[in-house]
């Protein structure tokens, strides 16, 4: 891989605002977003706490028919998209399209829709027999992941490479990392590419319940999500999307891009161990974070910042401080991680990609987002995870990584596009 690959483009739908402004004053605030579920009556489940997108979608400029016929996610991917398109300032008309690609990751694709809609069919599952007339035309789109990519390639004009990438919660990230590769390669010149998921529904309530992985801390919402605090009881349920323009370093700077960062490490692993367990020592994590920081050429002390994974959960809070002492060693107690997961909650596959935002814009205005709701320290997680109030700080490289179920442990290292090591 000889071509660098940089980030000249920024969209997002995230809880607390829709737009890469309204996210980033929120991370910088140190405020939630963290509330009971509105959605649907939430009442007969463990947890019943989500961060929700408060979104028009016609507001956003989505016309009536695109409403329709897009599931939520494929929604919030082309509004973010689009963002990104704007911000990175490039006239589509003069590319090729043909070396334009499109790459979307999400965990659990259309399940708003296909759940509406069984319910429609199944009169409220009280019918075993149904009648397909009653069924949306558009139902297909749901059923096939396919087509959160479809919809970014048809708004972008895009007619090169186009992928969905599905690997659980680190999808946001593999499919950012997807996309550089192709670039890097010679196979585009441009992607489109980033992550969405609305996965806040009965069904995926009901199964993060059945494994007790989500909190049940119902009575206090807004401080619900404590990463690495003492007192984390499960992560909390959100939705969400980022799209990013990755171009070429030497075409963006050629026509006077404002560049973001540059990708200059990515990995992906699998532990092949468990579905949903970890081992505390974090070694597949860290094997991620090590080839990520050497295709980077990165030593620990050029890491000035850490986005953690960070869900609030037991498990993984101590897998990944055991990952980041294993691969940065002493550096590990003097850099500042956080986890945005703490504002905004897990929106599974979308958060990879939010979470690259936030690393982008904090090399951009030189500051750390904190870990909100961190009051009570863990002892086993004794690193500076910044709590609760944002930290002003020269960030040149940044490290971040994601844990998804099935065992997937990922890392991506963003440095400014002048630093040279």
């Amino acid at each position: 891989m000889n071509r660098s690959v940089a980030i000249t483009g920024i969209g997002v739908v995230a809880p607390g605002g829709v737009g890469k402004k309204a996210f980033w004053e929120l991370m910088v605030s140190g405020r939630t977003a963290t509330r009971t579920i509105s959605f649907f009556d939430p009442s007969r489940f463990r947890s019943q706490v989500a961060a929700e997108v408060h979104f028009d979608a016609q507001r956003h400029g989505l016309t009536p028919r695109e409403v329709r016929r897009m599931d939520r996610a494929a929604q919030f991917a082309v509004v973010s998209a689009r963002e990104c398109l704007a911000d990175s300032g490039l006239t589509f008309a003069e590319l090729d399209p043909h070396r334009v690609g499109v790459s979307v990751g999400s965990a659990v694709g259309g399940t708003t829709s296909l759940e509406r809609e069984y319910l429609v069919l199944s009169d409220n599952g009280r019918k075993w027999e149904v009648d397909g007339d009653y069924v949306s035309p558009h139902l297909y789109d749901a059923f096939v992941p396919s087509s959160l990519a479809a919809e970014v390639a048809w708004a972008a004009g895009a007619e090169g490479p186009a992928a969905v990438v599905s690997t659980g919660c680190t999808s946001g990230l593999d499919s950012v990392g997807y996309a550089r590769d192709l670039i890097a390669e010679g196979s585009a010149d441009v992607m489109i590419a980033g992550a969405a998921d609305t996965p806040i529904s009965p069904i995926a309530v009901a199964c993060f319940d059945a494994i007790k992985a989500t909190t049940p801390r119902n009575d206090d919402p807004e401080h619900a999500s404590r990463p690495f605090d003492r007192t984390r009881n499960g992560f909390v349920l959100a939705e969400g999307a980022a799209m990013f323009v990755l171009e070429e370093v030497e075409h963006a700077r050629a026509r006077g891009a404002h560049i973001y960062g540059v990708i200059g490490g990515y990995a992906t692993r699998c532990n092949a161990y468990h579905m949903t367990g970890l081992k505390p020592d974090g070694r597949e994590m860290a094997e991620a974070i090590r080839h990520a920081m050497t295709e980077a050429h990165l030593a620990p002390r050029d890491v000035d910042y850490v986005n953690a994974h960070g869900s609030g959960t037991k498990q993984n809070d101590r897998h990944e401080t055991g990952a980041f002492k294993e691969t940065l060693g002493s550096h590990a107690y003097d850099v500042p991680i956080s986890s945005i997961k703490s504002m905004i909650g897990h929106s599974l596959g979308a958060i990879g990609s939010i979470e690259i935002a936030a690393c982008a814009l904090a090399m951009e205005y030189g500051v750390v987002p904190p870990t909100a709701n961190l009051h009570e320290a863990d002892p086993e997680c004794d690193l500076d995870y910044v709590p609760n109030e944002a930290r002003e700080k020269q960030v040149d490289a940044v490290l971040s990584v994601g844990s998804g179920f099935g065992g997937f442990q990922s890392a991506m290292v963003l440095t400014r596009e002048e630093v040279r090591r």
